[in-house]
């Protein structure tokens, strides 16, 4: 036999059985999804939060501890809730075992998010040191754990209060270098607050609660509303909506207190029964984008048993709820309808406004879309992958999609594209030339999609005319040159995206790639650097004058080279906006014509600005 083709045997001792947390540590993205670095929302030392948060606010739902103390210091986290506290005979089985807890028992929790009995087990398994103390009755009991491996375990009596305090520190060899995002968790904490009236979040002393639910999410998020909010709330449905002037539609949506990034079915039952109400009370069949168009709305429900398409749970797969939602947000707004005839005024006048600015369209539509009938599918300047967001298959194939692992990089001219066509993975990384300079659009009409050939072309590929809800690429990523045009380019993208689709970024869904500026280097290494502190530490490693390259632009960079930066060790930067309500303001200032002012910035900061573009 060839050693070659056979290069070990395979037999009974190759077999293997993991144990859960030895299963965590191998296969960590099945149970956290990405590992990142802490630059990113959903990067997995949030998840690794989460996960912990999660359980404490199960209890606050099943109405026990009215307050949860959250503290991180450099990379230590605690957790301390006032619930029930865990069983103390099982404890030890709740944080090790996967597939045990009491998520499982609909009698002990109704409405919970972990409902798979992986979330703290992960936390443990996933951490180098990780404590768990119960209190219950004057007793405790604590466990210490380094990754995943018992190794303490002591019980006594107690004067603390009844509940759980939890303190880990993210594995250093799981997740390499990483760094907390204070705003970040402020961010997610303020999502708890809004969906848990009454509930006390100290985050590092800072207090945090919401007396209002959804309506002070929607009063935060938006500065001015064509009319009041329309907010509704029950034990198991709470929802707010209103207009503003703006383009397409925003959502927030929740199942148990987790925010369900990507909608469901909960999302959608709640934009149809929005449809259903208006044409039921205004006795004609409207248009939904003309309904619909320039809504900001939330929506929170709780279910029993939710079914979520992934361990993140970023979007919510029960189909039996969404009757139930139709019925009831609609008999809600027709009842407000009639009872608040102004605010149904309000609204009335938003369709009317939008349906005469998409029968403006209409023609401008038409020439786009007969232009782009000569061209197909085959859209100039795109290189496709072969998976898509938008195309989730049945069956068995459905084991073998990567939809939510395709992007599109957005890059500057045909010499970048050429490295990155060259070096991509086909099947879910896409490539888009654009050619030159794009338009600024802002403060320019939803007309100018359609008359200008490269953003017609851009919105066609991601197929987003009609709304985002078909997005064919989970990730747009802007990939151009670190000078002055490249970042000149990267603003009027975003200005574009910002401008006519706000809900890709609210989403999450837009990216800034980054690249190396240096190569430092010599007969036996090579160091890729990407700033001058990587460039200068790089230097100093390597010792007797490395040869040291700057990178004026993408296309200086080889495919060779370039595929090690589009692959695994990929650094992404997320485009994030903190409030809707700082759009408007952001674009006004950095892409408006206020000049003068723009220029006085400058100058005051030009040092600050200096110092940033040297470092990348």
């Amino acid at each position: 036999m060839n050693d070659k083709a056979n290069p070990a045997k395979y037999d009974e001792s190759k077999i293997q059985t993991l144990s859960s947390l030895e299963h965590i540590r191998l296969r960590t993205g099945m149970y956290i999804g990405r590992l990142g670095d802490g630059s990113a929302y959903e990067d997995g030392i949030y998840i690794l939060l989460k996960e912990i948060v999660d359980n404490s606010i199960d209890e606050y739902i099943e109405g026990y501890g009215k307050k949860i103390i959250v503290n991180i210091s450099d990379k230590t986290v605690s957790v301390r809730d006032y619930g029930r506290g865990i069983p103390l005979g099982k404890l030890v089985d709740c944080v090790s075992e996967i597939n045990t807890g009491g998520k499982f028992n609909s009698d002990v929790f109704q409405f919970s998010v972990g409902l798979n009995g992986v979330g703290m087990k992960a936390v443990n398994a996933l951490s180098e040191y990780f404590v768990v103390k119960s209190f219950r009755d004057g007793i405790f009991k604590e466990v210490q754990y380094s990754r995943g491996k018992l190794i303490g375990e002591t019980n006594g009596t107690t004067k603390e209060t009844d509940g759980t305090y939890t303190e880990f520190i993210p594995d250093a060899e799981i997740f390499k270098e990483f760094k907390f995002n204070y705003d970040f968790i402020k961010k997610r904490l303020y999502y708890y607050a809004y969906l848990n009236k009454g509930l006390k979040l100290f985050y590092n002393d800072e207090k945090i609660a919401s007396a209002g639910g959804l309506l002070d999410l929607l009063t935060e998020q938006v500065e001015y509303p064509l009319y009041e909010p329309i907010y509704y709330f029950s034990d198991q449905l709470e929802f707010v909506f209103t207009h503003i002037d703006s383009y397409g539609e925003s959502y927030y949506s929740f199942v148990n207190g987790q925010y369900t990034n990507d909608g469901g079915t909960h999302q959608s039952a709640f934009r149809e029964a929005i449809l259903k109400a208006v044409n039921e009370y205004g006795k004609k069949l409207y248009e939904a984008k003309d309904v619909r168009d320039g809504i900001v709305g939330a929506i929170a429900v709780k279910i029993q048993q939710p079914i979520f398409e992934s361990q993140t749970k970023n979007k919510l797969g029960n189909t039996e709820i969404k009757s139930k939602i139709i019925s009831g947000v609609k008999d809600f707004l027709i009842d407000y309808f009639y009872k608040h005839q102004d605010i149904a005024e309000h609204i009335f006048m938003k369709i009317a406004l939008n349906e005469k600015i998409r029968k403006e369209l209409k023609a401008v539509q038409h020439e786009a879309r007969e232009l782009s009938k000569k061209t197909t599918i085959r859209i100039p300047k795109l290189k496709d992958c072969k998976f898509h967001f938008n195309e989730i298959p049945t069956g068995r194939k459905k084991d073998l999609w990567r939809g939510d692992e395709s992007v599109i990089f957005l890059t500057e001219g045909d010499s970048a594209a050429g490295s990155m066509i060259s070096s991509r993975d086909v099947e879910t990384q896409a490539i888009f030339a654009l050619r030159g300079k794009p338009l600024n659009v802002f403060g320019m009409k939803r007309d100018v999609i359609y008359k200008n050939e490269e953003f017609y072309n851009i919105i066609k590929t991601m197929n987003i005319e009609d709304g985002i809800d078909n997005l064919r690429y989970s990730k747009i990523i802007l990939a151009t040159d670190s000078d002055p045009d490249g970042l000149h380019i990267r603003n009027i993208l975003l200005t574009f995206f910002l401008h006519f689709y706000e809900s890709l970024i609210l989403k999450g869904h837009i990216y800034i790639l980054e690249t190396p500026l240096f190569r430092v280097r010599n007969k036996k290494q090579t160091i890729y650097c990407y700033n001058e502190n990587e460039r200068n530490q790089a230097a100093k490693e390597l010792g007797a004058d490395p040869e040291i390259t700057r990178f004026k632009g993408l296309g200086e960079i080889s495919p060779k080279e370039f595929g090690r930066f589009i692959g695994s060790d990929i650094r992404l930067i997320q485009v994030s906006v903190e409030h809707l309500k700082d759009i408007p303001d952001m674009l006004e200032f950095y892409m408006g014509k206020n000049t003068p002012d723009r220029r006085n910035y400058i100058m005051e900061n030009l040092d600050k600005i200096e110092a940033e573009l040297t470092e990348g």
